[in-house]
C-alpha cells in the first residue's frame, strides 16, 4: 500500500497516514490479518519520524482498526461488518456536515440541495 503525504493538508501527519490506512481497511484493501509496515520501516519509507508512525499506529489500535503483537509487529484487526458500517456512516456525517455548512455559506436553499443530493445519487 502506497501513503502519500501532502504538505499542503491541514491535517497533521500522522492523521493522513491513519485515514489512509482507515480507508484501506474500510474498502478491502487492507484485509483482516495484513501485516502492516513496522513503525520504523513505514517512516523511513515516508521519511518521517518514528514518532510520528507510532501515533498513527497507537490511534488505529485506539479505534479497534489494528492490534499489535509485541515483538511481531501490527496487523488489520477482526471487524465485524455492522462496526465497519458505522464508521462508513460517520464520514458520511462528516461530509454532509461540511456540505450543509457550504451551502448556507452560499444560501443555498434546501431544496436545491436536496435536488444536488438527488443528481449525484443517480451518477
Amino acid at each position: 500500500m502506497i501513503i502519500k503525504l501532502s504538505n499542503n493538508s491541514e491535517k497533521p501527519i500522522y492523521e493522513q497516514i491513519t485515514d489512509q490506512l482507515k480507508q484501506a481497511i474500510l474498502t478491502g484493501k487492507l484485509l483482516t490479518g495484513d501485516a502492516l509496515p513496522s513503525i520504523r520501516a513505514l517512516a523511513k519509507e515516508l521519511k518521517i519520524s518514528v514518532m510520528t508512525t507510532k501515533r498513527a499506529y497507537a490511534d488505529l489500535e485506539r479505534d479497534g482498526f489494528i492490534v499489535t503483537i509485541a515483538g511481531k509487529g501490527s496487523y488489520v484487526s477482526e471487524r465485524n461488518q455492522d462496526f465497519l458500517r458505522e464508521e462508513l456512516i460517520r464520514q458520511i456525517e462528516v461530509h454532509f456536515t461540511k456540505a450543509v455548512f457550504i451551502a448556507k455559506t452560499a444560501n443555498m436553499p434546501k431544496a436545491e440541495l436536496h435536488d444536488l443530493l438527488d443528481l449525484l445519487l443517480e451518477e
